[in-house]
């Protein structure tokens, strides 16, 4: 096999297979994002086609959110019993074939079945969880850089490819866009095949910066499927969680539920087409890669709660300012690069957070409950704007909302520091 014979020639040049093994899982995530981001692009040619409202195409996105959330529990227990490849190869071969069967709908039962069960289950099995399962299972040090990278092309993915996108459907109509995402997922099902494994241990390796000797593989009994809610049972009887979970919560709300599903119809509303429109969310992930990373560094030097405040505080502050931007080149450039960097940073001090309070062994599925939180929230907002703007024909309702909600959000996660001394320790 390939990664048997890559990982000792690696090592005897001094690197280490965690690093492959995060390149692999950086471009799943890219991929499997930027098909999650792309319907984001295809709400008003939808609406043109079809004769459909934003709020019913938004419902079938805002499904696709919440089923996204909902399976990162289930996907950290499907990766406790068959292994990062087999779970990362079905989720690919879903979500490309769930984005070449989109360009035959002709019902919105079509759009639910496809682009929101499918796409949501595909997407949901490589989302973020299998990041912090990654970075949790292959790596001692750098653990909080490592999750900021892959969180960095989870966000990217959902953003960098929608300019590409959007002049691709002005030029040949919204179904010439799915084709890209859908060969991107042949490659990314190529590499991990030959490249993925589940633990170093496959290897006979020891994590990244593990200085202990190396112990011999423990069998150790499968999760069974009432696991991933016998632990929500337990995280559930600590204040924190819930704590974690409901900023979360608002995290989701105002990033991908709000921003990136709504953002090109937001800005049609002020006479910007689709593509400056997708162009500035790129540019928001270009400015993610930086935050995130940063974020991630950050996170393992600092005091994660106090991040997250500055976080939440400052991106509330970015969405109730949006409306009253003009929508100039300068007003959404500076949108960009102040709400770009704060995008997803929340990620990994949450993960951080998480994996102190809760421990390695369970940090999976707690987080996977978290990130559940999170998605609730996207779809709340995907749906919530989308009403908003039948009814009033207007967003700025909506992203005031989120920007209070924000602030909330900053002053409740500096409760965490009440309730640490309360966890059980790893």
């Amino acid at each position: 096999m390939l990664a048997a014979t890559l990982a000792p020639w690696l090592q005897r040049r001094g690197i280490h297979y965690a690093w492959v093994i995060a390149a692999v899982t950086f471009l799943t995530m890219l991929v499997m994002s930027a098909a999650l981001g792309l319907p984001g692009a295809m709400l008003l040619p939808l609406g043109k086609e079809f004769g459909w409202t934003t709020d019913e195409i938004a419902s079938s996105l805002a499904f696709r959110f919440a089923l996204f959330g909902l399976m990162g529990p289930m996907a950290a227990l499907l990766m406790e019993r068959f292994g990062l490849r087999q779970v990362i190869t079905v989720a690919v071969l879903l979500v490309g074939g769930g984005m070449a069967l989109a360009t035959q709908v002709q019902s919105l039962w079509h759009l639910f079945l496809l682009w929101g069960l499918v796409l949501g289950l595909g997407t949901g099995m490589t989302a973020l969880v299998l990041g912090a399962v990654v970075a949790n299972r292959w790596f001692v040090t750098r653990r909080g850089l490592v999750v900021g990278l892959l969180t960095a092309s989870s966000a990217t993915g959902q953003l960098a490819f929608l300019p590409i996108a959007a002049w691709m459907i002005e030029q040949w109509g919204w179904r010439s866009a799915v084709f890209p995402v859908a060969a991107a997922c042949v490659v990314a099902l190529v590499l991990v095949a030959l490249l993925m494994r589940n633990r170093p241990s496959d290897l006979g390796l020891a994590a990244y910066g593990d200085t202990a000797p190396m112990a011999a593989p423990v069998a150790t009994p499968l999760p069974s499927l009432a696991t991933p809610f016998v632990v929500l049972w337990e995280a559930a009887q600590k204040p924190v969680f819930w704590i974690l979970a409901g900023s979360f919560f608002i995290c989701g709300l105002s990033t991908n539920g709000l921003i990136q599903t709504h953002f090109i119809a937001l800005c049609s509303d002020y006479g910007l087409s689709a593509v400056p429109a997708a162009s500035v969310l790129a540019m928001m992930g270009a400015f993610d890669v930086v935050g995130t990373i940063l974020s991630g560094w950050l996170s393992d030097r600092y005091d994660n709660r106090k991040l997250l405040f500055w976080y939440y505080g400052l991106r509330g502050l970015s969405l109730m300012w949006l409306p009253y931007s003009d929508f100039t080149l300068y007003g959404l450039s500076l949108f960009a690069l102040f709400y770009g960097l704060d995008w997803i940073a929340t990620v990994p001090p949450t993960v951080k957070l998480t994996g102190q309070i809760f421990g390695p062994q369970k940090v999976g599925m707690v987080f996977g409950w978290i990130f559940a939180a999170h998605q609730l929230g996207a779809a709340t907002a995907a749906y919530g704007a989308g009403l908003v703007r039948t009814s009033t024909q207007s967003y700025t309702p909506a992203f005031f909302l989120a920007g209070v909600a924000c602030i909330v959000a900053a002053v409740i996660v500096l409760l965490v520091r009440q309730q640490r001394a309360k966890a059980v320790p790893a």
